[in-house]
């Protein structure tokens, strides 16, 4: 069960990221950050991958539920 859920779709591109490194940062141990994206977040996985020490890489989840719709869970440490 996600700690906390963010939908991301309607927060302005540039605005995003840090947004989820924010929310993230937020988080207890063993809790894990849902978003809801209208794209695959490869990207947001190799950079908290390369960049977040408490990113649990092998938990993370993503899921296409619909057109525009993904769902990732990411989660903490």
């Amino acid at each position: 069960m996600p700690a906390e859920t963010i939908d991301i779709r309607d927060i302005p591109p540039a605005k995003r990221h840090p947004t989820i490194h924010d929310a993230f940062a937020e988080l207890d141990a063993g809790e894990s950050l849902e978003l809801i994206n209208d794209h695959d977040p490869q990207p947001l996985f190799y950079e908290f991958d390369a960049e977040v020490d408490d990113f649990d890489a092998d938990g993370y989840e993503v899921e296409q539920r619909g057109p525009g719709e993904f769902v990732a869970r990411l989660p903490k440490e």
